[in-house]
């Protein structure tokens, strides 16, 4: 009898301890433990980050940061600690949201339109994945890897192809670099090869009138036709002669750095740079801004028709007037000044 009753209690106590543990488990493993409003929050675990790193961003987005550590410790999760974007959704308990930073990194669309330079892209880039501004302005003027892949410091903003990606956030400067090779590869297929060579130009030509005609017009529907007509130009030899060159050779010299040429003047044709296209016949060593693909496939696509010049249309802003003759090219030139000189736009 006396046995009996020392079996009872220990099984009662077996008991106890049993939904204690159970009590425990469910506390720390099946309660939701989020404390946001929204339906979910991201963290962003960079590489080489230690527990301390991802429980600073976890913090304000727990209840209990207490329970969570407890179950991290019990998972080994403080020891394997993988970089990343991470989602969190509200009503996540503590083991979903450990398995969710443990394996779940998801992507991101990484965007970048029309920068003007490879530092500025740096930037725009650097807001959205790990990498940093200074490293990814280093691989990008990487010159062993820009003579390996036919480019120069010239050409280099070419293999950029403005659009949306899907990345992982934890890319490294090198990554991205890689990636937008192959995407470059990828946009230079078959068919837009063979319309380069058709045209006479190579790809780095093509991006390079590309840039010139994207900073002569926006429109998409208009960029064919200038593009139609500075090939026109090149196949008589004629200058260029795009007031975009003249800018941008301008704000490679310090007196012009902070400012914004809002017209083209006489002094800026005697600019000497290779970016002058008024002192300089045939195109210029490489791109003055990163070209939409719009802008890109109007080159390899251009209007077919006898225009040599235009300037822009004072009735219609962001439009253009072409000519075939220089005294009707003329005659709109002088339309656009005086309504240049009316608004106060002196220089």
């Amino acid at each position: 009898m006396y046995f009996k009753k020392i079996l009872l209690a220990i099984a009662l106590i077996g008991l106890v301890i049993a939904g204690l543990f159970a009590n425990y488990v469910y506390g720390v493993m099946l309660v939701d433990n989020t404390a946001f409003n929204n339906e979910q929050a991201y963290i962003y675990v960079p590489t080489n980050a230690t527990y301390t790193d991802v429980r600073e961003q976890l913090k304000p987005l727990l209840k209990d940061i207490e329970k969570f550590d407890a179950l991290a410790k019990q998972k080994k999760y403080i020891n394997n600690i993988k970089a990343g974007r991470f989602i969190i959704k509200k009503g996540m308990n503590n083991n979903d949201i450990i398995n969710s930073i443990r394996s779940k990194n998801v992507p991101l669309q990484l965007a970048f339109n029309n920068q003007p330079n490879l530092k500025a892209l740096a930037g725009r880039i650097s807001m959205q994945i790990e990498a940093d501004s200074l490293k990814l302005v280093e691989v990008m003027h990487d010159k062993g890897f820009l003579a390996e892949h036919s480019f120069s410091e010239a050409t280099a903003l070419g293999m950029y192809i403005p659009n949306s990606y899907e990345f992982f956030w934890n890319t490294s400067a090198t990554e991205f670099r890689e990636r937008m090779l192959k995407e470059y590869n990828r946009f230079w297929n078959d068919n837009r090869k063979a319309k380069a060579k058709a045209l006479g130009l190579t790809q780095t030509e093509v991006m390079t009138l590309a840039s010139i005609v994207h900073e002569e017009s926006k429109q998409a529907a208009e960029q064919p036709r200038i593009a139609g007509v500075y090939l026109n130009r090149l196949r008589i030899g004629m200058p260029l002669q795009a007031d975009p060159t003249l800018k941008f050779a301008a704000y490679q010299l310090p007196e012009y750095q902070n400012t914004v040429i809002k017209r083209v003047l006489n002094k800026h044709k005697d600019i000497n740079s290779p970016y002058n296209t008024y002192m300089y016949a045939g195109l210029p060593p490489g791109l003055i801004t990163m070209p939409d693909i719009s802008a890109i496939d109007a080159v390899l696509n251009p209007e077919k028709h006898q225009y040599l010049y235009f300037a822009a249309d004072a009735n219609r802003l962001g439009y253009h007037k072409f000519a075939k003759t220089l005294s009707q090219h003329n005659a709109n030139a002088r339309e656009y000044q005086r309504y240049l000189s009316s608004q106060g736009i002196n220089r």
